[in-house]
């Protein structure tokens, strides 16, 4: 039967059961119900690809029993009804190993450990391990690249054992417990900055620590971060000083830092690393339209994300065209009031941490540093 057949898609599809096809080497059955996999007498297909994510599994021991797993280098069983995962054991060849949204914890890391020699890639978003789980994988992941942990129980302590995986390029952390800190044992106020731990890993180049608890000073240790290209942080406790901390990051390219308190004098002083092209802002509710428009033209190389508006560096627009974006900012504008944009929760948390008379007062400044005078706007130009 289709004895050519190297590749077979049947996502979303009423199939419970497959026969065998020996040539098979790319196998799609996500969101199916499944009873049996390649089931047959004849010889295993020399799968090194398979997803299934979503799938409902009706005879889980048997899941794997059909499937040659020596040459597998690609899984995804990511939101699956598994809750046994002996079958890992076996696959000694994965790089790549999705176990998102899955029952797997700290109970079964044992099973992820020991095929860890090969894996670059490893999602375990969304799942019930903790920082003790990362412990134990820690030492079996030598060519790891990419680790998701985000939604996961872990805390401050899973940074150490991270900084144990020296090939790790990418780190999500992010909707984590991770504060930036731990306190030491019967110490009351020795605090060790938990991410100085990751000035080990010098091959780091994308870290996400969204809706983390970190603060300005327990951010500090990124500054030394040197091959970081991609930094995402969303945190209501943010201020101008981690905007500036990041400055020294040379070869930063995307640097996302929203629901921050970030104001329009820390925006204008704020001197951005020569790599960046992208500043994604959003829920940066002090900001002003004529201060994000300031910070444009001062550097219209960088792309600038807002509710206010979504600014495209300058040399996408003709030379005989508008400025960068007070025209589209209008017509940005002219939109959000026929299409509002939802307000996250920590938009308005921000708010209820001022009084009305703060609040006044940093508009105001906010306000007044937005509009400078003529001559000392060209002087800061020049000089920037």
């Amino acid at each position: 039967m289709f004895p050519r057949l190297s590749f077979l898609n049947l996502a979303w599809t009423g199939v419970t059961k497959l026969p065998n096809i020996s040539s098979l080497e790319c196998l799609n059955l996500s969101n199916c119900t499944i009873d049996s996999i390649l089931e047959g007498n004849e010889n295993k297909a020399p799968l090194a690809k398979i997803s299934l994510a979503g799938t409902t599994f009706i005879n889980e021991r048997e899941a794997f029993l059909y499937i040659e797993t020596s040459l597998l280098s690609f899984l995804d069983v990511s939101n699956s009804s598994l809750s046994r995962f002996c079958f890992l054991t076996q696959m000694k060849a994965l790089e790549h190993l999705d176990l998102s949204s899955s029952m797997i914890g700290d109970d079964s890391v044992e099973m992820v450990a020991c095929v860890g020699a090969n894996l670059r890639n490893l999602n375990l978003s969304n799942t019930r391990f903790s920082s003790a789980g990362v412990g134990i994988l820690a030492g079996h992941l030598p060519n790891l690249e990419i680790l998701s942990l985000s939604g996961t129980q872990i805390d401050d302590y899973a940074i150490s054992y991270m900084s144990m995986m020296p090939s790790l390029k990418f780190i999500d952390i992010s909707n984590t417990d991770i504060k930036g800190f731990i306190q030491q044992v019967g110490a009351e106020t020795d605090l060790v900055l938990s991410l100085t731990a990751l000035q080990n890993l010098n091959h780091l180049e994308r870290l996400n620590l969204e809706q983390t608890q970190v603060s300005d000073a327990t951010l500090f240790p990124l500054s030394t971060f040197k091959e970081l290209i991609h930094l995402s942080l969303r945190n209501a406790s943010l201020t101008d000083v981690s905007l500036h901390q990041l400055s020294s990051l040379s070869k930063l390219t995307n640097l996302s830092i929203r629901d921050a308190v970030l104001t329009n004098s820390g925006l204008g002083s704020f001197k951005p690393p020569r790599s960046l092209k992208l500043l994604d802002l959003h829920g940066g509710w002090l900001l002003t339209e004529d201060a994000i428009l300031q910070f444009c033209k001062m550097h219209p190389r960088i792309e600038v994300w807002h509710e206010l508006s979504v600014i495209c560096p300058s040399d996408q627009i003709g030379s005989n065209g508008p400025s960068p974006s007070r025209t589209s900012l209008r017509a940005s504008l002219v939109k959000q009031k026929q299409d509002p944009m939802p307000m996250s929760h920590s938009f308005l948390d921000q708010r209820l941490k001022y009084s009305r008379e703060e609040l006044l007062e940093l508009q105001y400044s906010s306000l007044s540093l937005a509009r400078p005078d003529d001559s000392s706007t060209q002087d800061a130009m020049g000089l920037r």
